[in-house]
């Protein structure tokens, strides 16, 4: 094992990662993980089986012995209020937020003791592009200051407090917009999944000593997906180019004027579009993030996961 003593962390070789799936069995098919992967993705069933099987059984672990707590504090309180367990998963743009928290959501379902397992994006809890333009915050899009922090936190404050059902705003990546619409219907799930940029972001204070709430004070674990800046890019710059023949051409697309570039033209706009924007959100409020995540995956060139650290104290 990997271990600094002075380190909050304990950290693990992929290798010795796998070793703690103790005999769970790997139920996950080839042809369902290809589902779940992500453009541009190269997770294999045998990395699925080395990381995401211990990971899904420890967090299994995690969900019964809080279910455990829970249903101790509901009999002193003489209440049957079902309080889920709530996943935080961060880390940055194209970095693969996506695909873990999608092969999660599909391996924790099948442990027997939490069938029914939710995901949601912070993504549809962005500012409307309306109102992103009216405060100037459209190259800023994905920075703590494009979301509705307030309603994100009212969404978490109903599924926490066992409401029988809590509703999220659904994002288009097509029309780069909230869909006014449609919404996300959540009913109380034994276990939600909230991934997003910024979901590990300190709250701001306000002046007059007012309590708000961190969007993390309303998790019980939390994931951080972390890879070398440069690594990142060129993941972000390779998904920008398949994107050209793909989302960028459908109907309505936001970014339709890319989907004509040639290689070199869509190369620079993809390296200026990360330069300017998602380095800057990564350095500035994702990374120092990461800190405050009880495990951290971290990712080689390959996309493989290579590291595994969780956190001790």
């Amino acid at each position: 094992m990997l271990e600094n003593e002075l380190s909050p962390y304990r950290a693990f070789s992929a290798d010795e990662w796998g070793k703690l799936r103790q005999g769970a069995e790997m139920t996950l098919t080839e042809a369902e993980l290809d589902n779940l992967r992500g453009l541009g993705e190269t997770i294999s069933l045998a990395e699925a089986e080395e990381i995401y099987l211990p990971l899904s059984r420890l967090l299994s672990l995690y969900v019964e012995a809080t279910q455990t707590l829970y249903g101790a504090t509901n009999a002193f309180l003489g209440s049957e209020a079902k309080v889920p367990f709530i996943i935080g998963v961060a880390g940055s743009v194209a970095v693969g937020k996506s695909t873990t928290s999608r092969i999660l959501r599909e391996m924790l379902a099948r442990w027997p003791s939490h069938p029914k397992v939710e995901l949601i994006t912070t993504d549809g809890f962005l500012f409307p592009n309306q109102i992103l333009q009216e405060r100037g915050l459209m190259e800023r899009k994905g920075f703590p200051e494009s979301f509705d922090l307030k309603r994100l936190r009212g969404f978490l404050a109903d599924i926490k407090s066992g409401r029988a059902a809590a509703e999220a705003p659904v994002y288009s990546h097509i029309a780069y917009d909230i869909l006014p619409e449609e919404k996300i219907r959540i009913s109380r799930p034994d276990i939600l999944i909230v991934e997003g940029l910024n979901v590990l972001q300190p709250a701001v204070l306000a002046k007059e000593g007012t309590e708000i709430p961190f969007v993390s004070d309303y998790f019980d674990f939390s994931i951080y997906i972390d890879a070398e800046a440069e690594i990142v890019q060129r993941w972000y710059v390779e998904r920008f180019m398949g994107l050209r023949q793909t989302a960028f051409r459908e109907p309505n697309a936001y970014f339709e004027r890319y989907a004509e570039l040639d290689d070199k033209q869509a190369e620079a706009t993809a390296v200026d579009i990360w330069t300017r924007i998602n380095l800057k959100n990564l350095t500035e409020n994702i990374l120092p993030t990461r800190a405050r995540a009880d495990l951290i995956l971290h990712k080689g060139a390959d996309h493989r996961i290579d590291r595994v650290l969780l956190r001790k104290i």
